[in-house]
C-alpha cells in the first residue's frame, strides 16, 4: 500500500510562482515523487535553474516567463506548457505577493496588484487548467497555496487576507462543480514561511515575536514544510478529500 499512496508516476504537474521559494520547493518535490513538471514564474533565469534540477531527477521540465495578472495570456501559456509534457493532472497555484500597508493607506493600486495575482489570476489559472482536465475526462488534482491569513487577521494585510480569503472559498467553489469530472480541488495554508519573500519582515526583531506570537511550536516554516502537504493532497492518499482547506500552521489558527 505505501506504494500506491503517494505514487505520483507518470503525472504531469504545473506550478506557478515555481522560480524560487515555496513554489520552487513544490515543483522540485512533484518531480521527486514521479511527476514531469512545467514551471511559470516571471524570472526566465530562475526558471531555467529550476528546470535543469528537474531534468537532473530523469524528469521533463517544461517553463514559460509570464505575468500571471494579464489573464487574457493565461490559456495559451497553459496550452503550450500542456503540449510540451503530454497533458496535466496536477495544478498548483502557488504565485502570490504582498503589500503591507496600514489600512488608512492603502492604495487602490496596491490593492488591486495582490488581488489581481493571488486571487484572479489564480482562479482563471484553475478556470485554464480545469477546462482541460475536464477534456481530458481523467480527472485531476487542483492545488491552491492560499494563507492562515485566510482565516485569520493580521495587521497591514487587508488586501493580502482578503485574496486569501477568497481564494479559500473559490477552492470550495471549484471543488463542488467539479466533482462529477472527478476533479478534487483543494488549499494548503501555510504560516510565515522563511523565504526571499518573507526575508525582510522576518529580520526585523519585533515582527518576527508577532510571527511566533501565536505559534505553538515557536519555529519559522521552511519551503519544505509545505511540499508535503500538496505531495498529499496530489497523491491517491487523498482521493477522498476535496473543498478541503489544509493548514501548515503550527498551531496558529489553534487559538
Amino acid at each position: 500500500m505505501k506504494e500506491t499512496l503517494f505514487n505520483l508516476q507518470g503525472k504531469k504537474a504545473l506550478v506557478t510562482g515555481a522560480g524560487r521559494g515555496i513554489g520552487k520547493a513544490i515543483a522540485l518535490g512533484l518531480a521527486e515523487f514521479g511527476c514531469d513538471v512545467g514551471l511559470l514564474a516571471r524570472t526566465q533565469a530562475e526558471l531555467e535553474q529550476a528546470a535543469g534540477e528537474i531534468r537532473a531527477m530523469g524528469r521533463r521540465a517544461a517553463f514559460a516567463a509570464a505575468d500571471l495578472s494579464r489573464v487574457s495570456d493565461l490559456a495559451g501559456l497553459v496550452d503550450g506548457l500542456i503540449q510540451q509534457l503530454g497533458g496535466v493532472d496536477i495544478l498548483v497555484n502557488n504565485a502570490g505577493i504582498n503589500i503591507p500597508q496600514e489600512s488608512a493607506q492603502v492604495t487602490e493600486e496596491a490593492w488591486d496588484r495582490v488581488v489581481d495575482i493571488n486571487l484572479k489570476a489564480a482562479f482563471f489559472m484553475a478556470q485554464a487548467v480545469g477546462r482541460v482536465m475536464i477534456a481530458q475526462g481523467r480527472g485531476g488534482r487542483i492545488i491552491n497555496i492560499t494563507s492562515q491569513t485566510g482565516q485569520v487577521a493580521l495587521i497591514k494585510r487587508a488586501a493580502y487576507c482578503a485574496s486569501k480569503a477568497g481564494l479559500n472559498l473559490v477552492t470550495k467553489v471549484l471543488a463542488l462543480e467539479w466533482a462529477p469530472h472527478n476533479i478534487l480541488v483543494n488549499a494548503v495554508a501555510p504560516t510565515f514561511i522563511e523565504t526571499d519573500f518573507t526575508r525582510d519582515m522576518l529580520a526585523d526583531p519585533k515582527f518576527r515575536d508577532y510571527a511566533l506570537a501565536k505559534n505553538l511550536l515557536k519555529i519559522l516554516g521552511k519551503p519544505q514544510d509545505v511540499v508535503g502537504a500538496v505531495i498529499y493532497l496530489a497523491a491517491p492518499a487523498a482521493n477522498l478529500v476535496t473543498g478541503h482547506v489544509l493548514l501548515v500552521d503550527a498551531g496558529w489558527t489553534a487559538h
